[in-house]
């Protein structure tokens, strides 16, 4: 109380240093007076022994739950830390400790601390300063504290290791201390020089020669000594890089007189080149190289000479190969920017479509009253005329002329209604991502001019390229591209019809002019239509044995051909227009054989045009009566050519041709009659012979006419001009929808025909890639969308999505091909990494925390290391000069890029005592001396443990 009240009057006099030594002096008269510790050093061990002992006690599992944390990557080993003051100063306690593995470390396993690995510990102390370095500089300080928990663990009965880090951090310097039992004591000691390192210590005999130094009695020569070393080494090979400077080399000799002037062999290539994909863009190569690791087992080595022997041995001779390859960061790294390929592009166009509804047509975006017309703003620059005339030279004038583009897509593509790859509107969506910076202006000044170039293609009456030859149009499209089908065939008909004799024009293909002289035989000239009844009809004669599928007949070269009959009455009648005899059919009323017509071709019609006849359907309200009167003109048409081709036909002989489920034939016994053996027997079904039937109205009102005198069904000029008008008065937000969905399935198609060998997961994740665009897409194509900010989020993220998938298979083209020999280990190699990768493939738009390092390795079989080898080509000239080959155990002439060896010596003891020749009733054999080296020719680390008895 005295000292207490002392102390107060000092703080009220403002007593400065006295203060503070009053303070320590309190401090250490607080709480219990335990006169068995007499020192601050032995509170200081009695703090220590404290902590370990709340540590043995807990154990691994209770300091997992607790408090314990996992070390970096490793996924076995954790740790738990604790802060000590001794003094003034301030230390940090860590306590290592492993989940599964017992007993003492494993070589060369990938999961092992650094301690581990250079000590060959399994569990372990580390004691610290607090403080910017974290080592202890002093070294009377570092044998102290290493004392101080040394004893602490002793009397704690604990056989941890304790490691103290000292010297410089860069030297990864330590000392370290175990107590092993009551007899032995492990000491440990390691340090790294990191330059200068002395020449024999980089070949394996000096190395040898330094581990024996450390426990020879005496100073011999130890190439001729004996001592049973047993021995492990890993070298780490990396694959070099891309010599810059020798290609450089190679390209100034080719300039020289005599050389290949064009010297197309000696231009550097990008590692894409024939990739699909560079197109559009070069990827980096995400395979920087690869690490090959060749690891000699134990050996055990009884002199130098063996050492200086196996350095001089083939990498081949090594028990186990372990490879894996050195994956570039940015595959890891979402920020905007720093990978431009599909997705990064297809992000852009989402953000163009999000800004479409802010116009009602497109020319708006273009004008000078529209505020995000400015050109000065980078985001909505459109690039300059000479980037447009490429793009339309390459989409125009550098077309493939009617490509059906089938191969080139996924099995799931067309759930995606979008453009097959390779159509017209395809490629312009391709070119838009790449347009500047893919923004609604540079878009809406890249469509102009490109349905300006179609109006060319029309009036002057060329053909569109990259379009189908297929006369009929695929529904399953968008309506864009359905609608440059619809024009496409316009532009052939019109050119039939303004060259009524094209097929003996030399300068037209001949495929063009049977488009409108289509010969029938199944006479099913209404593919196209969606009348219930009449598709009823048809598909009664379609399975009727007796039809016209069993006949066979000749073709004439040209429809308007006249034929005529050597069976006529009266002789004076002509057929016009007739594609041949059907088979062994009769006419009823006269003793000819039936001709069948040329047809025209059934209307066609787009997605758009389907909807509004629905539609008129239901403001008639009679489908039935409705779809009659569209089916009429088709109908007229193919009974107008049935006449001209059969003069003298009847409306049964039309039905026998055109429907023969609507005609019944008659069962006649007495057949002997010879003039009534010709004439077919038989009736109109019920519903055809039906009093003011309308099919026999029509055939009533329907002159003779063929084909070629015949008013068209379907009126291209019209036709023509409705897809143009259409296409130049395209709502934004119209355009830009159909742009995604067709853009999103190039881009996925195009990456499909990677070839990456037979990697399961990636062909599972592209069909699944498929799978989800077609549910994602699938909203835009409604008319009116229930929530646009969810879902150009929802678009948003599945450019994220698609930037995964993307990544891959430019990862799995990148490994294929450097490992093409070796097919089983390059897809074990990019399942490693497809399983690492996995978890980052979320749904989130936010970057997701990924700072993990790809080093899963994988075995290489004796078989697959000529393909691996392969990858460490011998060294040119050029490159010899400038390594020096310090070290041994070269591959292909590349020496390793790390060295790690590992000495040990064994001995057998007893319980009474250390290196005895008496041998005793329980001896075991301990590891006395092991020393870890790891190093190159300028960088080199030693750790050695020592076990004494004490």
């Amino acid at each position: 109380m005295a000292s207490s009240s002392h102390s107060m009057a000092e703080r009220e006099g403002g007593g400065g240093e006295e203060e503070e030594e009053e303070d320590e002096t309190l401090e250490e008269l607080e709480g219990f007076d335990d006169f068995t510790l007499a020192s601050s050093w032995e509170r200081f061990i009695s703090e220590i022994e404290a902590v370990c002992r709340l540590w043995l006690v807990d154990g691994p599992k209770n300091l997992m739950e607790k408090s314990a944390e996992s070390v970096g990557s490793r996924k076995n080993l954790y740790k738990v830390k604790c802060e000590l003051k001794y003094g003034l100063k301030l230390y940090c306690m860590e306590y290592y400790f492993e989940t599964s593995r017992n007993g003492k470390a494993a070589h060369w396993d990938d999961d092992l601390h650094d301690l581990q690995l250079s000590f060959g510990v399994a569990e372990f102390l580390v004691i610290a300063p607090l403080s910017a370095s974290g080592v202890v500089l002093d070294a009377p300080e570092s044998s102290k504290l290493l004392s101080a928990v040394a004893i602490a663990l002793s009397n704690c009965g604990s056989n941890w290791p304790a490691f103290v880090p000292v010297h410089d951090p860069s030297r990864k310097a330590y000392i370290g201390i175990q107590n092993m039992g009551t007899i032995f004591t492990r000491r440990f000691d390691g340090d790294r020089i990191g330059s200068q390192v002395p020449i024999r210590l980089m070949h394996l005999e000096g190395l040898y020669e330094l581990f024996v130094s450390k426990f020879a009695l005496s100073s011999v020569d130890f190439s001729t000594s004996c001592f049973k070393v047993r021995f492990t080494m890993k070298l780490t090979y990396r694959t070099p890089p891309y010599d810059d400077d020798e290609i450089e080399s190679v390209e100034r000799e080719a300039k020289e007189p005599g050389r290949d002037p064009d010297g197309l062999n000696l231009i550097k290539t990008q590692w894409d080149d024939d990739c699909p994909w560079t197109e559009w863009y070069s990827a980096e190569d995400p395979v920087r190289g690869f690490e090959l690791i060749a690891v000699w087992l134990s050996r055990t080595f009884e002199g130098s000479l063996e050492m200086a022997e196996l350095e001089n041995a083939s990498s081949f001779d090594a028990e186990k190969w372990l490879i894996y390859p050195i994956v570039s960061p940015n595959m890891l790294d979402d920020s905007v920017g720093k990978f431009v390929g599909f997705a990064s592009q297809l992000r852009l166009l989402v953000g163009a479509l999000d800004m479409s509804f802010e116009a009602q047509f497109l020319e708006d975006f273009l004008s000078a009253e529209n505020p995000g017309s400015d050109i000065s703003k980078s985001s909505t620059a459109i690039p300059p005329p000479t980037v447009l005339d490429r793009v339309l030279k390459e989409l125009f004038h550098d077309g493939i002329q009617g490509s059906d583009c089938v191969e080139l897509e996924n099995k799931y593509s067309r759930a995606i209604k979008g453009a097959p790859l390779d159509s017209l509107f395809a490629q312009f969506c391709l070119h838009s991502l790449w347009f500047g910076s893919c923004n609604i202006r540079a878009i809406a000044f890249l469509w102009i001019e490109f349905v300006r170039e179609v109006r060319w293609c029309w009036e002057e009456s060329q053909p569109l390229p990259r379009m189908s030859i297929n006369p009929n149009i695929d529904l399953s499209t968008c309506l864009i591209h359905q609608k440059l089908q619809m024009l496409a065939i316009c532009i052939r008909k019109k050119n039939l019809f303004n060259h009524p004799n094209c097929t003996e024009n030399k300068d037209h293909n001949s495929s063009d002019s049977k488009v409108d002289f289509q010969v029938d035989l199944h006479k099913e000239p209404m593919d196209d239509k969606s009348d219930s009844y009449y598709s009823s009809l048809r598909s009664d004669w379609q399975h009727d044995p007796k039809g016209p599928k069993q006949t066979r007949i000749s073709l004439s070269k040209d429809p308007n051909d006249v034929i005529p009959s050597t069976n006529l009455q009266p002789v004076d009648q002509v057929r016009k227009g007739s594609a041949g005899v059907v088979g062994s059919m009769m006419l009823l009323n006269s003793f000819q054989e039936m001709h069948s017509p040329y047809t025209q071709d059934a209307p066609i019609m787009t997605e758009d045009m389907h909807e509004e006849r629905l539609r008129a359907v239901e403001a008639f309200g009679d489908a039935f009566s409705f779809s009659g009167q569209l089916e009429r003109d088709v109908l007229s048409s193919d009974m107008s050519a049935f006449k001209a081709a059969n003069p003298g036909a009847i409306f049964e002989d039309f039905i026998r041709w055109h429907s023969p489920g609507d005609w019944e034939d008659d069962e006649m016994e007495d057949k002997s009659r010879d003039d009534m053996s010709w004439r077919p027997h038989g009736k109109l079904s019920q519903r055809m012979s039906e009093h003011g039937n309308s099919w026999r109205q029509i055939w009533n009102d329907s002159p003779a006419l063929p084909i070629s005198e015949q008013k068209p069904l379907l009126d291209p000029i019209r036709e023509g001009e409705k897809v143009l008008h259409y296409l130049e008065t395209v709502r934004p937000h119209q355009l830009l929808e159909q742009m995604v969905c067709t853009a999103f399935r190039a881009s996925a198609d195009t990456l499909n025909q990677t070839a990456y060998g037979d990697y399961k997961h990636m062909k599972t994740k592209l069909s699944q890639l498929y799978l989800t665009l077609a549910s994602s897409l699938k909203p835009l194509q409604a008319k009116h969308w229930p929530n646009k900010a969810e879902l150009i989020g929802d678009l948003k993220q599945l450019c994220l999505v698609f930037e995964h998938i993307e990544k891959l298979v430019i990862l799995a083209a990148s490994i294929h091909r450097k490992l093409l020999k070796a097919p089983r280990l390059s897809e074990a190699i990019f399942s490693d990494y497809f399983n690492f990768y996995l978890p980052k493939m979320g749904t989130s738009l936010t970057s997701m925390c990924y700072d993990e390092d790809f080093d899963t390795k994988q075995q290489v079989m004796v078989r697959e290391r000529d393909a691996v080898a392969s990858l460490f080509p011998p060294p040119t000239a050029n490159q010899s000069w400038r390594k020096v080959l310090s070290m041994g155990n070269l591959l292909n002439g590349h020496e390793p890029i790390l060295r790690e060896i590992i000495f040990s010596v064994y001995d057998r003891v007893s319980s009474g005592h250390y290196g005895s020749n008496i041998p005793m009733a329980t001896t075991e054999e301990i590891e006395t001396h092991r020393m870890y080296i790891c190093g190159t020719s300028n960088d080199l680390r030693a750790a050695l443990s020592v076990t004494s008895w004490d």
